[in-house]
């Protein structure tokens, strides 16, 4: 299980990529933070999740 913004997910064995196209986020309108450390967006293709894996996903919105 990885545990994605709070709710756990049966998504271990998935890469960041993987993951991402399953949901609503827009890839260059986000930030993915992986056990505490930043994953480059050049990374989401090699970034394989792990059981026991946090990750938070932060969305920028434009504004003004």
């Amino acid at each position: 299980m990885v545990k994605v913004n709070g709710t756990e997910l049966d998504i271990a064995g998935k890469t960041v990529a993987a993951y991402l196209k399953t949901t609503d986020y827009d890839p260059k309108r986000i930030a993915v933070e992986r056990n505490g450390n930043i994953v480059f967006k050049s990374r989401y293709d090699v970034t394989v999740l792990e059981d026991g894996d946090s990750l938070e996903i932060v969305s920028f919105v434009g504004g003004g």
